[in-house]
């Protein structure tokens, strides 16, 4: 059985954030066995993500892209070129047409995953909604990941980077986009010996000095699978937007997510949704909204009652099929009989 081509299409509005579910993506799907072909507006990002490529996939500018292939996959209803749409509708068999959308764990998502879209070029496409539930397209995972974090040596990596943590001192990853409740989290931090460590961008911005108690280290960008050993090796992690939130449940250590902000504040009930998703953790809504903006500062939930909910709600996501598996299984039902 030849192996299908995958085209996927992604255009950069988070230069990190999309880049990094689509990367991922095209990354799994290759190591399945499926040709890809991401389709992309700006590349410059995978450079540090990832610096030496992958075998079966081909990156190439989106408006670049030629013959269809079997599955076409547009990343956050970005929409493929017209010229592209146009043989797609002339290609024998259609290829199978799937809006890859963004994640959420709010309850409507399991009502429109797999819904059909009629287009006016005569095509279907297909609503695919990653999520937390069973109903939903799951969680990017790639097979073996939960085994290689428990095999990992965190303090060993943390050491070869020059990160060693001192004697009864804690490790703190901080990602995250422009806040100014930066201060307020320093200060809660240095309540115990801690080594903050700092992504480049906002987070190495926003931190300049620390109070006693507290030390800090400046990151390179690390290349994905380095970024999911950071967070494994950390104690605690901050983390925005969609793609370290999935990195940050399957490092099975407490977490903490910044949400990205937007205007009309339907961020808060995609917030709100996901922490009803997770187990209870006293003081771990409050802290959340705190950090968001969305309620006053909190003290850090107890360290050892949220370490045990974040591993058991890693292992409950675990349980479930990945999306790379549930989109593989997706695009084989809705596709021909010629494929």
């Amino acid at each position: 059985m030849r192996a299908w081509t995958w085209d996927l299409f992604c255009r950069v509005i988070d230069n990190w954030g999309d880049v990094g579910v689509c990367w991922r993506l095209a990354r799994d799907l290759a190591a399945r066995g499926a040709r890809v072909r991401l389709w992309i507006d700006d590349a410059s990002a995978l450079a540090w993500m990832a610096p030496a490529g992958t075998g079966g996939v081909e990156v190439g500018a989106f408006d670049a892209a030629a013959e269809p292939g079997d599955v076409v996959v547009e990343a956050f209803a970005c929409d493929p070129p017209p010229a592209f749409v146009e043989r797609m509708a002339v290609r024998t068999p259609a290829p199978v047409w799937i809006n890859l959308e963004y994640l959420s764990a709010e309850p409507w998502v399991e009502r429109v995953h797999g819904l059909r879209s009629p287009h006016r070029s005569g095509l279907d496409k297909w609503f695919f909604h990653p999520g937390f539930t069973a109903a939903t397209g799951g969680l990017l995972r790639e097979p073996g990941l939960l085994a290689e974090h428990a095999a990992f040596d965190g303090d060993a990596w943390l050491a070869a980077h020059g990160l060693a943590r001192r004697d009864g001192e804690r490790v703190v990853t901080l990602f995250c986009y422009d806040n100014p409740a930066v201060p307020a989290l320093l200060d809660a931090l240095a309540a115990e010996p801690t080594l903050l460590l700092l992504t480049p961008g906002h987070a190495q911005r926003l931190v300049s000095t620390t109070p006693p108690g507290l030390r800090s280290a400046a990151l390179p960008h690390l290349p994905q699978p380095e970024f999911d050993r950071l967070l494994r090796a950390s104690d605690l992690n901050f983390v925005r937007g969609e793609d370290s939130l999935v990195r940050a449940i399957w490092a099975g250590r407490p977490f903490v997510w910044h949400i990205y902000p937007q205007e009309d504040g339907v961020h808060a009930d995609k917030l709100d949704a996901l922490l009803a998703r997770m187990p209870a953790v006293p003081g771990l809504a409050e802290f959340w909204r705190g950090w968001n903006g969305l309620g006053p500062w909190a003290p850090l939930p107890e360290a050892g009652v949220w370490a045990a909910a974040m591993a058991a709600f890693r292992d409950g996501q675990a349980s479930r099929l990945d999306l790379t598996g549930a989109l593989w299984q997706f695009a084989q039902g809705k596709a021909g009989p010629e494929c």
